[in-house]
């Protein structure tokens, strides 16, 4: 896969991520019994970026359970995953979760009047939890690239708190934003912290419910449908296992009851998805049945 003659192109739009050297490929596949099987650079951290929206999700849907539904939507957006338009047709609710403005309503909500500092102390640590590993931290460098050039994403953000739909200063918002998207992990890591969504919500290391079996299906079911922002059909039709990306360049895709599963490779294609990561998914899929849809 890594040979691969068209392998994308970086994330230009933030300074830091541009610099990546896109001839790089690695592939984790984390067993629930606890074996892990890697090939590439499994060992290299990359900004995970939209892939943590899978994880303050989760913790959102712990703190406030199902009324996190009354904040964002659930069904796909069809646009890109920085658009405002749909935002003024509706109200300022975010269509889902996983894109921008949703991922921002979202870390709203799971501030509840904390500080940044705290906030961003409770993802990481829990992430850490989920992948076993104390080491992850913040790419500062990547997250003060992100504020330099969050524009777009500030403008997403003052105009749904311009509805009233916001508890908290939209500065701290974006500043835990923009941090939670700039974590880094290595495929390896990111795939450990995946596998509750593919063992009904418990942590195989540690035997903990980290989630419902019930919401780990629903958020499998979201990461399906709009994991992939306005090309989450073309993953649905090519892979067809739940999934996010991230314009670091990483994928998280869960195959329910079998493993979970993380690539990464910087290049990305014009919706701003991992190119060889998709393809790779979509071999290894293809390889081992494990598609959603059948073999």
């Amino acid at each position: 896969m890594a040979q691969s003659p068209d392998k994308g192109i970086v994330a230009s739009y933030i300074p830091q991520l541009a610099k990546i050297d896109p001839n790089q490929f690695a592939i984790s596949v984390a067993l629930p019994n606890g074996e892990i099987y890697s090939a590439g650079c499994a060992q290299t951290t990359f900004s995970i970026q939209s892939v943590s929206k899978v994880f303050t999700l989760t913790l959102a849907l712990g703190k406030l359970g199902e009324s996190i539904w009354s904040r964002v939507g659930r069904e796909p957006s069809g646009d890109p995953f920085n658009s405002i338009v749909q935002l003024e047709h509706e109200h300022g609710k975010p269509r889902n979760p996983f894109i921008n403005a949703g991922a921002i309503a979202v870390a709203d909500a799971i501030m509840q009047g904390h500080q940044p500092k705290e906030t961003l102390a409770e993802i990481v640590q829990f992430i850490r939890f989920l992948a076993n590993d104390e080491s992850i931290v913040i790419d500062e460098k990547v997250a003060r690239s992100e504020v330099e050039t969050g524009t777009r994403n500030a403008s997403l953000a003052y105009f749904m708190a311009s509805f009233g739909l916001f508890e908290n200063s939209v500065d701290a918002v974006l500043g835990t934003y923009f941090h939670h998207c700039s974590i880094a992990m290595n495929t390896h890591q990111l795939a450990t912290a995946g596998l509750f969504l593919a063992n009904n919500g418990i942590n195989p290391s540690t035997g903990y419910a980290v989630v419902s079996p019930q919401r780990a299906k629903r958020i499998n079911a979201l990461m399906l449908t709009c994991g992939h922002y306005d090309g989450s059909g073309e993953f649905a039709f090519r892979v067809g296992l739940p999934g996010k990306s991230g314009v670091g360049g990483g994928i998280l895709a869960i195959a329910p009851g079998k493993a979970s599963i993380a690539v990464w490779s910087p290049g990305l294609d014009v919706i701003g998805n991992s190119k060889l990561g998709t393809e790779a998914l979509e071999l290894f899929a293809s390889k081992t049945g494990w598609s959603v849809f059948g073999q």
